[in-house]
């Protein structure tokens, strides 16, 4: 569209928009009918360790969404000379997991715990061995039976359980509504009835701890629904929240609130079996469209779905790309010490690139990038660790190479399991990031990690938040219209831009001698959790 075409889209209302809380950035894109961004918003916030929880305030998560809609705003009127007073179809999405529950009169009885919390253990131990099902300690239904177990006092008035994009979405639309792939992080969805697990909801309900609670499991979870379902409307009040300057009209379509790994597979157009994606940041996880079971059940593979319903095997870690961003500020203060202003993409830039000067193992350097702790190496607390012997080779390309190295680690091991143990292949994996905006850098790391081709597409660039914003639009169109994995390839990737990296065979094995030196120290990084409180 030209400009004189999008001003009188955006007059028209004929524009949809996309709101992502991601970890570390909170997001929201404008987009016209043929998915181009035409404004943007964000907002920078970090998660807090209060009382021994990593959480977010809901203050806080209404004042990111509402500056970054002001911005969208603002940027409208500058661009476009119009007023943002009209939205065909908005949809949110969010971190998937973690617990938020509310009582009869809507009060949120306990600080939001998140993602990133692995103190369910017991429960979720506990419910994998009820349902021979893996359930992760931050899904919702671990973190509800591990209060449970506790014995917590805001249990009792629980009556509504639900994730942070259920919650957003809620609050704008009055539904109590999630999209399945969200939903497949609260409880396991049965993939017939596209629905949660009845079978296993009987189960829940007749667990001894649980049976005495007046309310019921299937009354306190959200509604379940595809991608392309109607998920109400916005309300006015829910306007008014979004927009404090009062300009936007209610009616807006709403999509079903998904997970930030939907969208994630959305932008990188990985719906279909046999395709897979990649999304590295705070944490990392990889998606693995099925086509057909797998032979049982793994501790270290979650099974989700895509927002469409289909089954997906899913790696997830809980530490990315953290410590690599705390050295980096650290490089950026020494650089102002020298009286040098050295922007943050500059810095990244400038020390991904004399990491291709690495020897292939990293020069024997190991590093623990655990900000918190890590699920599929056993650690229950966060202790970053930079580990060297007298001998190995100590320059700053091998020290890059290393904190490189040491993000993918977890996920190469998660990933190893679906490989060796189940021979899980796909016909293509698709990486997204901000680790992939140098370009070669990362990608060629990951692809020597996995020992596998990784693409990294142009649209992967958008983010979750262009992802949810084409949710939004598929939306009008509805799914008994056209499949979401036929809309996504005839309307909205019909000149998919890419580049694509195969393992280079010095870059495997020396991945393979790094990951194995990692995986003999980890009694090192055990020992530091324990003895450094």
């Amino acid at each position: 569209m030209n400009l004189v075409e999008t001003s009188k889209a955006i007059q028209q209302g004929n524009v949809s928009l996309g709101i992502e809380l991601g970890s570390t950035r909170i997001k929201a894109v404008l987009v016209t009918n043929d998915f181009n961004t035409i404004a943007s918003g964000s907002y920078v916030w970090e998660n807090k360790f209060e009382s021994g929880i990593w959480t977010y305030s809901l203050d806080e998560v209404w004042e990111g969404i509402q500056r970054s809609y002001m911005q969208i705003a603002a940027d409208v009127q500058g661009k476009y000379h119009a007023t943002l007073t009209k939205i065909s179809a908005i949809g949110v999405s969010a971190m998937m997991h973690g617990y938020l529950v509310f009582s009869k009169n809507n009060t949120l009885l306990t600080p939001f715990r998140t993602w990133r919390n692995n103190m369910t253990e017991q429960a979720a131990d506990e419910l994998t061995e009820l349902f021979q099902f893996n359930i992760p300690q931050r899904w919702s239904i671990a973190h509800l039976y591990q209060a449970i177990l506790n014995k917590e006092p805001h249990v009792n008035d629980i009556q509504f359980m639900t994730t942070l994009a259920g919650y957003v979405h809620w609050k704008l639309s009055g539904e109590r509504v999630l999209g399945i792939g969200d939903a497949s992080g609260v409880f396991p969805i049965d993939e017939v009835a596209e629905t949660f697990n009845t079978s296993f909801l009987d189960k829940f309900e007749s667990l001894e701890n649980v049976a005495h609670y007046q309310w019921n499991i299937r009354d306190i979870l959200p509604k379940v629904l595809k991608a392309g379902d109607h998920a109400g409307t916005l309300t006015r009040e829910g306007a008014k929240l979004l927009d404090v300057n009062g300009n936007l009209q209610e009616g807006s379509i709403m999509a079903p609130p998904e997970g930030d790994a939907g969208t994630g597979m959305i932008s990188t157009n990985s719906v279909r079996k046999r395709t897979g994606n990649i999304s590295v940041g705070t944490s990392a996880f990889s998606m693995v469209v099925l086509d057909k079971p797998l032979k049982k059940a793994y501790r270290d593979i979650d099974i989700v779905t895509t927002p469409n319903g289909a089954p997906v095997a899913m790696v997830h870690i809980n530490n990315c790309s953290s410590d690599i961003n705390a050295w980096a500020n650290i490089f950026k203060e020494f650089a102002e010490r020298l009286g040098i202003d050295l922007k943050m993409d500059r810095l990244y830039e400038t020390l991904f690139l004399v990491s291709a000067k690495a020897d292939p193992d990293a020069g024997g350097l190991i590093n623990y990038s655990y900000l918190s702790g890590e699920n599929i190496t056993k650690m229950p607390a966060g202790r970053p660790l930079f580990v060297r012997k007298p001998d190995s080779s100590f320059t700053l390309a091998n020290f890059v190479q290393t904190q490189l190295y040491a993000a993918f680690a977890p996920l190469k091991i998660g990933m190893d399991i679906l490989k060796n143990e189940e021979q899980i292949s796909t016909d293509v994996m698709i990486a997204q990031g901000g680790l992939f905006k140098t370009p070669v850098i990362g990608q060629q790391i990951l692809a020597n990690a996995l020992n596998t081709p990784i693409t990294v597409m142009s649209t992967a660039g958008e983010g979750g938040a262009w992802g949810m914003a084409v949710l939004a639009v598929y939306a009008q169109y509805g799914n008994e219209q056209q499949s979401l994995e036929d809309f996504l390839d005839q309307k909205v990737f019909t000149h998919p831009e890419s580049m694509t990296l195969s393992p280079e065979p010095e870059g495997v094995s020396g991945y393979e001698a790094f990951i194995k030196k990692y995986q003999d120290g980890l009694p090192i990084e055990s020992v530091a959790v324990q003895s450094i409180s």
